[in-house]
């Protein structure tokens, strides 16, 4: 199972850490060992000060496949979830100004929270797919499919020029504008329209 993610794909967000719009997506990938199931506690780890929070849609793989057609992109998922992407952003801007690689800031273990999925007959992808995050009741983060800067079919198609799609794999498809550092004692949840499908404390 890989997750692959991908960075800088709402322009507001770009915009709002001064990073260029890309042109085309900009990927990384996180182990399996990212991977913090719904529910459980996100530990803040000490080697970091600021943690940010990134609210994620995430699309679960259902088959396997390389070099995707565009026409036949929708064929290999059937789920839609949130994730959080967690990021030490004062190692990541430490990396970036040495044109180091990113992983220990994206990368660590527990960084990618995932929650329940939902079936995609239950969303209107055409007309975009609302979600958001509360942090303390609060909403903080909120974004819509549809301001993607690359889609979910157009990310199958590209990221598939590259890896092999298996059965499994998650796509963290970027994140909107409001990133935002955490605390110790923090609760997150996120929503997909009205229904709750993630949530997360910070210990």
């Amino acid at each position: 199972m890989k997750i692959i993610c991908v960075g800088r794909n709402y322009s507001d967000h770009a915009k709002e850490l001064n990073n260029a719009v890309p042109t085309k997506p900009l990927l990384f990938m996180k182990p399996s060992t990212a991977l913090l199931p719904d529910g459980k506690p996100f530990y803040h780890p000490d080697f970091s000060d600021n943690i940010h929070h990134e609210i994620e849609l995430v699309v679960k793989i259902k088959k396997n496949g390389k070099s995707i057609n565009p026409k036949f992109a929708s064929d290999y998922y059937d789920e839609i979830g949130l994730g959080i992407d967690f990021t030490a952003r004062d190692l990541q801007d430490e990396l970036k100004d040495k044109g180091q690689p990113w992983e220990i800031a994206k990368a660590f273990d527990n960084s990618a929270a995932i929650g329940e999925f939902i079936n995609v007959s239950e969303l209107d992808i055409i007309k975009g797919i609302t979600f958001r995050m509360t942090k303390n009741g609060e909403d903080v983060q909120i974004g819509n499919s549809k301001d993607m800067i690359f889609d979910i079919n157009f990310l199958i198609t590209y990221i598939s020029k590259f890896f092999t799609l298996q059965v499994g794999d998650l796509i963290y498809t970027g994140t909107p504008a409001g990133v935002g550092r955490i605390n110790i004692g923090d609760k997150f949840e996120g929503f997909i329209g009205e229904k709750k499908l993630l949530q997360c404390e910070v210990r």
